[in-house]
């Protein structure tokens, strides 16, 4: 039986927003820490060559979520296309101007976009597991998500994931989702859309944005599902209390992962040190550059060897 088309908004000059859900062929949990990360890390790349914008994600043992929006064609210019096509294959690479609106339509493909990120990733996974064969199951299922409350419904639905699988008692603890990565790293590289879909909230205040957002999410994920996980009551009960805001003591214990999973901390100087020290040792052929731990003033770090 052929498949069945995907349904794809094709509206001009409108992005247009899914939530893509993808899972593992294999049985169990086979994603751990290094697996998340990596996953993680690619869809970083394919979100700055294709034009997409990422609102949301969750990497979870078997499976992932992501909800972004996606250009159309007719909003993104010729030296647009030519950009990414330069960072998909180095700046040296020279552009083929007979095949510009192909290249277009190809990076504002929601079907090429989440191909590369599972194709790149499965490569990572077989390299790193030593194995042949299919990683991922059935093809990708996607869902064209209105703006407004569906929107946000939907984004606070990917980030309860891992609240609804009994893993953490709060979403942002969870680094692999997008309101962990958000207080986990301060949306290093601005990887995630500053949008969060949140209407009557100031466009120049991303800090309202996110409060208005953890308001909304913590009072769905305390709402009881049969089977699933929530957010106990005390803990609604005390952000409540805090008028949803985030005190230093808790986003200095979100970063605190850092003294486990880096490779190197400390001041710049020192990490630069240490890495001129052991940089043969990396596996990285690109130069590693440190990287600021917001919130704690002056330390940097480096990935570990084995994930550099």
């Amino acid at each position: 039986m052929p498949r069945v088309p995907r349904m794809v908004v094709t509206d001009s000059g409108q992005k247009a927003a899914y939530h893509v859900i993808s899972r593992t062929a294999l049985d169990g949990f086979p994603f751990g820490k290094v697996e998340k990360d990596e996953l993680v890390r690619i869809i970083q790349i394919f979100s700055t060559i294709y034009c997409v914008e990422v609102l949301g994600f969750a990497i979870m043992g078997n499976h992932f979520h992501l909800l972004i929006e996606v250009s159309p064609g007719d909003m993104i210019s010729d030296d647009e296309v030519r950009k990414r096509f330069q960072r998909l294959y180095g700046r040296n690479t020279e552009f083929p101007e007979g095949r510009l609106e192909e290249y277009r339509e190809r990076f504002c493909s929601l079907s090429a976009y989440v191909k590369d990120i599972k194709q790149r990733f499965s490569c990572f996974y077989n390299k790193r597991k030593k194995r042949k064969g299919t990683l991922w199951g059935e093809r990708f299922k996607s869902v064209i998500v209105e703006q407004g409350n569906t929107l946000i419904h939907c984004l606070a639905y990917i980030d309860l994931n891992a609240v609804r699988a009994g893993i953490v008692k709060r979403p942002e603890e969870y680094r692999w989702c997008s309101i962990g990565h958000r207080f986990q790293t301060g949306n290093r590289d601005g990887f995630l859309s500053p949008d969060l879909g949140i209407p009557d909230v100031s466009e120049d205040d991303p800090s309202a944005k996110l409060k208005t957002y953890r308001k909304y999410l913590y009072h769905l994920g305390a709402i009881e599902k049969r089977g699933k996980a929530s957010i106990p009551q005390e803990i609604l009960d005390e952000e409540t209390a805090e008028s949803f805001e985030v005190n230093r003591a808790r986003r200095f214990r979100y970063r605190t992962r850092y003294f486990t999973d880096s490779g190197i901390i400390g001041s710049r100087t020192f990490v630069e040190t240490h890495y001129n020290t052991f940089k043969d040792l990396f596996r990285a052929t690109r130069e590693k550059v440190p990287k600021r731990v917001k919130g704690i003033e002056g330390m940097y770090s480096l990935k570990r060897l084995g994930e550099a």
